[in-house]
């Protein structure tokens, strides 16, 4: 008769805490982008809930965020805070990061090797918060997590299911509150695709991949759950976070 093979154990909350100070210990010393370690006042981790089941990534900090070391301040993180609000969330009930967790030079948009450089970072964020959902704010953020050149313009309010490192969640991306403030229309799509929030909460999470691989990222495998209202022809875009 074979042995029984070994049963993982999920870690506790406490443990699941201290793993994350840890983590975030770890990323404020990091150096692997040398021109963004010169630069920046602070790493910005994430803030929020470490057992939020939503859990928001924007793109990367800006002047404010690198200044206060917090993620989506300013009138961006007032806006999510309100439309958070009208479903019924509260900010601190959630978790908010970025792809990037440094401010680039003059606010230009990230480099691939440096949103490389900081995956670890984020797939670790996501499988010690253990959201049932991850929302992604804008381009980068979408792209990324998704691995597929689709702009937002095209996939916002779709619900898929992804597998992200060790942790299978549902995928909602949303514009970034940023493009919102400089294309008003785009407020009142972020608000359609908040509203799937509460009712995605509910559902039982997707299963989680057995055995957990620690030591690598399992490929993003998608299946389109829900669909939310069809792309719009929205006008010209810009900046990167269309």
């Amino acid at each position: 008769m074979g042995s029984t093979p070994p049963t993982s154990v999920p870690p506790t909350v406490a443990e699941r805490r201290a793993r994350l100070a840890a983590l975030r210990d770890e990323a404020r010393g990091c150096r692997r982008c040398p021109q963004l370690a010169a630069a920046r006042t602070t790493v910005v981790f994430g803030a929020g809930d470490p057992d939020a089941d939503v859990l928001f990534v924007g793109e990367s900090p800006g002047q404010n965020e690198d200044q206060q070391g917090l993620p989506l301040v300013g009138a961006p993180g007032r806006l999510l805070t309100e439309l958070l609000a009208e479903v019924g969330l509260r900010r601190e009930d959630v978790y908010v990061t970025t792809a990037l967790k440094c401010r680039p030079p003059s606010g230009r948009d990230p480099l691939v090797e440096e949103l490389a450089h900081c995956r670890s970072y984020l797939l670790g964020q996501i499988e010690l918060v253990r959201p049932r959902v991850v929302c992604t704010l804008g381009n980068f953020a979408t792209k990324l997590l998704r691995e597929d050149p689709a702009s937002i313009k095209a996939v916002r309010g779709r619900v898929e299911i992804r597998t992200l490192g060790t942790r299978t969640v549902r995928l909602l991306p949303v514009h970034h509150p940023v493009a919102a403030l400089y294309q008003r229309s785009h407020v009142d799509l972020m608000r359609r695709d908040l509203a799937l929030l509460p009712g995605l909460v509910e559902l039982p999470p997707p299963p989680q991949p057995e055995p957990p691989r620690a030591a690598e990222e399992a490929p993003p495998a998608a299946e389109t759950e829900t669909a939310g209202d069809a792309p719009e022809d929205e006008g010209p875009a810009q900046l990167g976070l269309f």
